[in-house]
């Protein structure tokens, strides 16, 4: 597997078929992990097309796999990445609480920016419903 990110929160490796293994840790892995989980879950079912899809989940491990969002977007600019974190709780009901840049990817598979890294969110009542 390919490392991707080996810091003291988090160990992120991509495998061969493309897709995202997290595992937590440090301060507060239990809760950062449920709420990524859940976040992930949540825009799931409401169809968000430009996140990480949960595929496996592995709570005793603190531990999940998902579906790969392309590549770290390194260019993009504040005012970009503010609009497309706002679009997403706008249209999809969360709210982003680390909405920086380093937190979108672009994916050329689907051809759009992405957001990922969703252990510092909040799930608001989704404005659709």
């Amino acid at each position: 597997m390919k490392e991707l990110k080996d810091g003291i929160r988090a160990h992120v490796r991509l495998d061969w078929n493309g897709r995202v293994h997290k595992r937590f840790r440090g301060t507060d892995a239990d809760r950062r992990y449920a709420t990524e989980v859940a976040v992930l879950k949540v825009l799931g079912e409401r169809g968000c097309p430009y996140v990480p899809k949960l595929l496996e989940e592995y709570p005793d491990e603190l531990y999940f796999v998902s579906t790969n969002c392309g590549q770290p977007a390194n260019t993009i600019s504040k005012e970009r990445a503010d609009r497309l974190f706002a679009d997403l709780e706008r249209d999809y009901g969360i709210r982003h609480l680390d909405a920086e840049p380093r937190n979108i990817t672009y994916d050329t598979k689907a051809g759009r920016f992405c957001i990922i890294d969703f252990e510092l969110a909040e799930i608001l009542p989704w404005p659709a419903a």
